[in-house]
């Protein structure tokens, strides 16, 4: 029969803690620290902020083109349902094909020539347009 073994944990020594006042200079230091980060990091997200430049650039122009932005929220459902509109017809035809209608090079650039530059400048313009209505600010009702 073996006898058990009993085995201590070493000795710990823990170092002295700085005096108080120290302490508290350090942590001030961490905040201070944090505040500025909490600065430069809102300023980081307002200069990346898409929107506020858009909003900047109509009100740069408001004297010269009042009325753009309404105008952009006005004609957006318009170029949002062409938008659509294009794309199911793009997708019914394909699907009509049954993929079968792409596996040439002749069909392809038919393809391509009858849907690929109007679905990408129709998608430019409506990103514009959208980009715009949604910079424009609401309009005020006088109630009258």
């Amino acid at each position: 029969m073996n006898p058990p073994i009993y085995v201590t944990p070493p000795m710990v020594v823990l170092p002295d803690a700085p005096p108080p006042a120290e302490t508290n200079d350090l942590l001030r230091q961490l905040v201070d620290l944090q505040r500025e980060q909490l600065v430069a990091m809102r300023q980081q997200a307002a200069s990346q902020d898409g929107l506020a430049r858009w909003k900047s650039f109509l009100a740069r122009w408001q004297d010269e083109f009042p009325d753009v932005g309404g105008a952009c929220k006005q004609v957006l459902p318009v170029v949002e349902r062409a938008y659509l509109g294009l794309i199911q017809d793009l997708t019914l035809k394909v699907q009509e094909s049954e993929g079968d209608g792409l596996d040439n090079e002749f069909a392809l650039a038919e393809f391509l020539d009858r849907y690929g530059m109007r679905l990408s400048q129709l998608g430019v313009v409506l990103g514009q347009l959208g980009t715009l209505a949604d910079a424009t600010p609401p309009v005020e009702n006088t109630g009258s």
